[in-house]
């Protein structure tokens, strides 16, 4: 079905409302001095809004990261957030201000409350900044901490190699002065005389006859057994040091110190490349970024933070600065005061006509003197110039008395 196309009437009236409300907000915008663009502030209160979440739930993910897992310390870390994203959220109304308030003394205040509360947002963002490279930082600290101590494993390779053989060669020795002690024990022992056994008969005191046998030991064979006994007791004392000695020094390889060093270095070298800050500063640097200091990366880590932090913290403000236009912006007759004098309207009505008429052809044109002598003359037998070249009119005759001429 075709639809009606749209009255004339009711065209004619939107337009007419649309013409008197854009007339009304321009005297509107002329009376106060200056005219807000509103979607710039917009703009501006959309990147606040996004700075003051990331900023909020950054501090979120901080506090329960190093709260421990307690509940008071987590919601204590997250009272100084809040506040800061309050002051973060005056930073536009005061760009706003300092464009719009007559007052110097107010436009200064205005000025100082966007230092203020762009140095709480360098803070929040920049703390953003460092989480965002603390993992990575961290990373490459562990990894270079395991390497330092390979390469000090190694260092210290050969005094631990001397010590443990050291060890091992003390305790072979104790163990073959053991065997030979208990070999000499032994020998000596073998080389006593066998047991003595006599019977001894006789009565006792009650006269009852009785008959033993009595067996006579070499008094030494007690002291060589005790000593054949301790040596056993403490050959496997000596022999389990000696096997616990030769294990330590088979763990002490240099090859495998080396492997070790240059496993590290590898981990160390992976963790570095995987870190964005340290290519980035070993690239201003122009060094191998596993050869990048610790000082360097974090000299570098303060201008990677803090610069970006800055940008973000001024941008929404900036942007709502500029969002502001005074009246010497724009070029209107109105703002600029200018006025037309009906006098001269019938001077450019004449100019118009006749150069219609020329482009129609209805009219020779005239020079450019031609015109303008007729158009001084026509202002000039009007009164509405007086010509600076005018001279003063001749005086007319004086009429001669009748008297005087019939006297001559």
């Amino acid at each position: 079905m075709p639809r009606t196309p749209p009255s004339r009437d009711v065209q004619r009236e939107r337009r007419a409302w649309i013409r008197e409300s854009d007339q009304w907000r321009h005297e509107r915008h002329v009376e106060k001095g200056y005219r807000i663009k509103w979607g710039y502030v917009g703009i501006a209160y959309l990147v606040e809004a996004m700075v003051i979440g990331a900023s909020l739930w950054g501090a979120w993910l901080f506090a329960g990261y190093y709260s421990d897992g307690d509940p008071r310390a987590f919601y204590f870390m997250l009272l100084a957030p809040l506040v800061y994203a309050a002051v973060e959220l005056c930073r536009v109304p005061l760009g706003i201000l300092a464009r719009t308030q007559r007052s110097f003394v107010v436009r200064v205040l205005a000025i100082i409350g966007i230092v203020f509360a762009a140095g709480v947002t360098t803070k929040s963002v920049s703390q953003l900044g460092e989480m965002m490279f603390h993992p990575r930082l961290m990373d490459a600290a562990k990894a270079k901490t395991a390497l330092k101590d390979a390469q000090a494993d190694r260092s210290t390779i050969d005094g631990r190699i001397g010590a443990a053989d050291a060890r091992v060669a003390q305790y072979t020795t104790e163990l073959d002065q053991i065997e030979k002690r208990a070999t000499e024990n032994a020998t000596q022992l073998a080389g006593l005389p066998a047991q003595r056994c006599e019977r001894i008969s006789g009565t006792n005191s009650r006269g009852q006859r009785y008959s033993n046998l009595k067996c006579v030991t070499d008094p030494r064979t007690a002291t060589l057994n005790a000593s054949v006994a301790k040596a056993g007791a403490d050959r496997g004392l000596v022999v389990k040091s000696l096997e616990d000695a030769r294990k330590a020094r088979a763990e002490l390889d240099r090859g495998a110190a080396d492997r070790k060093v240059a496993d590290a270095e590898q981990a160390y070298r992976n963790a570095v490349n995987r870190s964005q800050l340290h290519s980035f500063t070993a690239m201003v640097y122009g060094v191998d970024p596993i050869d990048v200091t610790d000082a360097q990366v974090h000299a570098f880590l303060r201008i990677f933070v803090f610069v970006p932090a800055l940008c973000a913290a001024f941008a929404s403000t900036i942007l709502a600065l500029c969002s502001v236009s005074v009246r010497k912006t724009f070029m209107d007759e109105d703002d600029l005061g200018a006025t037309v004098d009906p006098a001269a309207t019938p001077y450019m009505l004449d100019s118009i006509t006749d150069a219609i008429r020329e482009e129609m052809g209805l009219q020779q044109p005239k020079p450019a003197a031609a015109r303008d002598a007729a158009a001084a003359r026509e202002a000039a037998a009007g009164g509405a110039v007086i010509p600076i070249d005018r001279r003063p009119a001749a005086s007319a005759p004086t009429a001669v008395p009748a008297s005087a001429g019939a006297g001559a």
